[in-house]
């Protein structure tokens, strides 16, 4: 190795890499910030400008754009080598560059005019052209990764393999970083964006997919999406999928609650005054259903809670924290998943259809809930109608949710018709529904559903409302005395 390029805006670890690059006789090539840097620590190096013998121009927007750099970033070694010699360009043997933040910086300039200052020309185009060339040339965008570099001068230079591995990462941030320049642009006057491009690391191998015979993977750095447990198994396809769900719901709470997930919908939620109590609520809703659930709770988990877990089989247990002595007790079970959920990443969602995907977002708005009937709900109605609603928000459609002021009573899901749904929330339920109140999350056409709910012993109902029936529907509550709520909004779930 004889000629390194080192230009970075991130400057972490940059002083000590060149003077490990400086002691084995590399010669160094830099400019700008980084030259600066360098020449304040005395390290020996020689200007860009001085080397290609065009100054830097335009407030340095200009500075590595030449051929004698690309050249020696693009030459072959054995085949160009007339062409360096009769322009006098150095064959560069390591590129270290990383980029402009434009990624952090878009967050916190909302003026394109301004923003488009960071969009880094130079840097992008050198780490190209080194990947490029990586059968000759070594290419470095991660600060994490300088330390490979006094391992490969004390073993006579980066291998083959290391040099491809590094040209791949180098080619995937330069795809993100394009690709967060592209979405902001797309962004302008459009509130969905015309052409959209996504980039998605920390790839992590699951056993399958769905199922044993499918392949399957998980991507991401943030959310559940990078979360790994604690203690047991590694999270499989199916895990992940439920977790989010868990984990969602969980979300709506801000008292202490348990949220059991089985195949993407909630079997049992309850809230209570401790962790224990709630869990205990949730389960009893549905016992049969909850062997083999996710289970999430919004507050620590301390022992007694992490006793009774281990009473049951649970695939996944996620929760903010866990106290010493309920790891000591969870480790008993040593396949069960102990996860820590993380903070929300938020953002627009993504589903894969066949040939491409679909993008929804949720922007922020307030319901208005409005009572359609000549009984208004009473305040206990109204508590249960509350957790009802927010449980039917987060199950798979049709849904129909039985719930009192604690748990839910009953939950149909995922039915193709609204009747049988609630239906299913009747005959799943093992407690009285007598008092009950019911969510639906879509309109009601007919008063069937209705009708079916009060017959249960149902005496409210929340709904979005919108059904040219609806005249009907509140007909048929005032008929059987049953409180009914529009809130306005829908909340179907594919």
């Amino acid at each position: 190795m004889k000629w390194a390029l080192l230009s970075v805006w991130d400057k972490r670890g940059i002083l000590e890499l060149a003077r490990t690059l400086d002691s084995h006789d590399v010669k160094i090539l830099s400019s700008g910030g980084t030259g600066k840097i360098l020449k304040d620590a005395d390290i020996d190096f020689t200007e860009v400008s001085a080397y290609t013998g065009s100054p830097e121009l335009m407030d340095g927007r200009v500075k590595t754009l030449h051929p004698k750099v690309h050249g020696g970033l693009l030459a072959r070694r054995g085949i160009d080598e007339q062409a360096l010699s009769d322009h006098g360009i150095h064959p560069i043997d390591l590129l270290v560059a990383n980029l402009y933040p434009f990624e952090e910086m878009v967050v916190s300039i909302p003026d394109l005019g301004k923003l488009v200052d960071y969009i880094d020309i130079g840097g992008p185009a050198m780490i190209r052209a080194a990947a490029k060339n990586y059968h000759y040339v070594t290419v470095i965008t991660d600060p994490s990764d300088y330390g490979l570099v006094a391992r490969a001068l004390d073993n006579g230079g980066f291998s083959l393999t290391e040099r491809f591995s590094l040209a791949k990462k180098a080619f995937a941030r330069t795809a993100a970083y394009e690709a967060a320049i592209s979405n902001r642009f797309q962004s302008v006057g459009e509130e969905i964006p015309g052409v959209l491009t996504l980039q998605f690391r920390n790839r992590r191998e699951l056993r399958y997919g769905e199922n044993p015979h499918q392949k399957g993977a998980v991507y991401g750095e943030e959310g559940i999406a990078a979360i790994t447990p604690i203690q047991g198994k590694e999270m499989s396809y199916n895990n992940y999928l439920d977790l989010h769900a868990a984990a969602a719901l969980s979300g709506e709470f801000e008292e202490t609650s348990a949220v059991i997930v089985k195949h993407n919908n909630p079997c049992g939620v309850a809230v209570g005054d401790e962790p224990l109590t709630a869990y205990l609520h949730a389960r009893e809703v549905d016992p049969v259903s909850a062997y083999g659930s996710i289970v999430a709770v919004n507050r620590e988990v301390g022992a007694p809670l992490a006793e009774e877990i281990c009473s049951t089989f649970v695939e996944v247990l996620a929760a903010p924290s866990f106290t010493p002595d309920a790891l000591v007790l969870l480790s008993r079970r040593e396949n069960l998943r102990v996860v820590t959920l993380p903070a929300r990443a938020g953002g627009p969602e993504f589903r894969s259809i066949d040939g491409g995907l679909l993008w929804q977002s949720t922007p922020p708005y307030t319901e208005h809930w409005k009572v359609v009937t000549d009984r208004d709900a009473t305040p206990a109605e109204l508590r249960a109608l509350h957790l009802a609603w927010r449980v039917c928000r987060h199950t798979r459609s049709n849904a129909i949710i039985f719930a009192d002021q604690t748990r839910t009573l009953g939950i149909g899901a995922g039915q193709m018709s609204r009747v049988d749904a609630a239906k299913i929330a009747i005959d799943k339920s093992l407690h009285s529904l007598v008092g009950s109140v019911v969510a639906s999350d879509a309109f009601l056409p007919f008063p069937d559903t209705l009708e079916v709910a009060a017959a249960a012993g149902a005496t409210a109902l929340v709904q979005p409302g919108g059904s040219i029936r609806d005249k009907e529907v509140i007909a048929a509550a005032n008929t059987l005395d049953v409180a009914m709520i529009f809130t306005g909004v829908r909340y179907f779930r594919h």
